[in-house]
């Protein structure tokens, strides 16, 4: 399983501007720091505020912040908002729809793969990445 890039990119611009909580951020130094295509970071940010993750304005004091403290923010919500839910194969969602029968052996071992990934991404939160000083997720 791989996140999409621009999974990726919302992960970078969420934990710059948790880097500067509190602070109003343009979505042009967002995207010159975190090497993201200004125009690709505009749908991301859009996705993200819609989401409710983050707060935006317009104008010559326009820019991006954070809608809650960045350790109330997980890095689950953020892909999520941009990738959907998780699901690392069809037979593990909710209408899980397998061709063979319910004693498939491999069912069991995607679905606890998966429950260990959504817990690992919602236990992490941006304040913990932040205060870790990792740049990189």
């Amino acid at each position: 399983m791989q996140i999409t890039r621009q999974a990726d990119y919302a992960v970078r611009a969420v934990l710059h501007l948790a880097r500067n909580n509190e602070q109003r951020t343009a979505t042009s130094s967002i995207a010159e720091e975190q090497r993201i295509p200004p125009s690709f970071l505009a749908k991301i940010i859009s996705q993200l505020s819609i989401a409710g993750l983050l707060h935006t304005s317009r104008g010559a004091r326009g820019g991006v912040t954070l809608a809650r403290q960045p350790g109330e923010i997980t890095l689950l919500e953020v892909i999520e908002a941009i990738d959907g839910p998780i699901q690392l194969n069809e037979c593990v969602g909710e209408n899980g729809s397998c061709s063979f029968d319910d004693s498939c052996p491999l069912r069991p071992v995607w679905c606890e793969a998966q429950e260990d990934l959504v817990r690992r991404l919602k236990g992490t939160n941006f304040a913990d990445m932040v205060a870790k000083g990792q740049t990189t997720v």
